[in-house]
């Protein structure tokens, strides 16, 4: 029915009979078993949901109405053709333009194929709204989308900025860790030793003149050598504990 190339016209009778019972078949019984939906796509949003819900009740109403329609047969002719002439038909047949109007136009086209028609048009409709409701989302979504990539964007800059600012925060407590420490105290430990060992040669090797020490630089001397032995001390006694593992949260 719908095709370009029109179907071979029919074989010309002995006279001119009019009647519509020999007459080429214009809408085959395909053309009036409408075609089942294609299944619809999910709604995403309450008012889609509720849409959606309307119109597939009105498509499935549409679709319920047509297939009560019976097929008319494949020997119906409208009305209008049922008084033409075979020669008629034949020339009606050979043009597409012509029979596809008398197929479809509200006046000829029978109740079977109307219904079908109002099924699409439910469904073109449904169609129509789904693709709104799709545009709308799309506009939606590129805007999250720009909203995350910027927010994406400046997490990356305030986590450059937080490494920058620990590297800082490193820089400052350097001195303070516990390797530093460790170094510092063994350094002072030699430093000690060192001194102590400057205040016991100073004090054999005297002025230098031959004469004695009086009480008072004896006194004094044993004084320093005292408090330098006992910072000695007690940084070799710390530097053994941490070597023991003995120094708490460090080791």
């Amino acid at each position: 029915m719908y095709s370009h190339t029109p179907p071979a016209p029919p074989p010309k009778p002995g006279n001119h009979d009019t009647s519509g019972m020999s007459t080429p078949v214009l809408v085959g019984p395909s053309s009036h078993t409408p075609r089942p939906p294609p299944p619809l796509p999910e709604a995403v949003t309450a008012g889609g949901l509720h849409s959606a819900d309307v119109g597939a009740a009105a498509l499935n109403g549409a679709l319920v109405q047509a297939q009560d329609i019976p097929d008319p047969g494949d020997q119906w002719l409208p009305k209008f053709l049922q008084d033409k002439s075979k020669q008629d038909l034949a020339e009606i047949l050979s043009d597409p333009a012509r029979l596809s109007a008398l197929t479809h136009s509200p006046q000829t086209v029978h109740p079977s194929l109307e219904s079908s028609h109002e099924a699409l048009q439910v469904a073109l409709s449904e169609n129509i709204e789904r693709a709104a409701q799709l545009l709308e989302l799309e506009a939606r979504l590129a805007h999250q989308r720009s909203t995350t990539q910027s927010q994406l964007l400046s997490t990356h800059a305030l986590e450059r900025q937080w490494r920058a600012k620990q590297a800082d925060m490193d820089h400052a407590l350097a001195p303070f860790a516990p390797a530093s420490l460790y170094q510092r105290l063994s350094q002072g430990v030699q430093e000690q030793e060192g001194v102590c060992y400057a205040l016991e040669e100073s004090f054999l090797e005297g002025e230098g003149d031959g004469a004695l020490a009086t009480e008072r630089e004896v006194g004094d001397w044993i004084r320093r050598y005292r408090e330098a032995k006992k910072l000695y001390y007690l940084r070799q006694e710390r530097k053994e504990r941490w070597d023991e593992g003995r120094v708490g949260g460090w080791r």
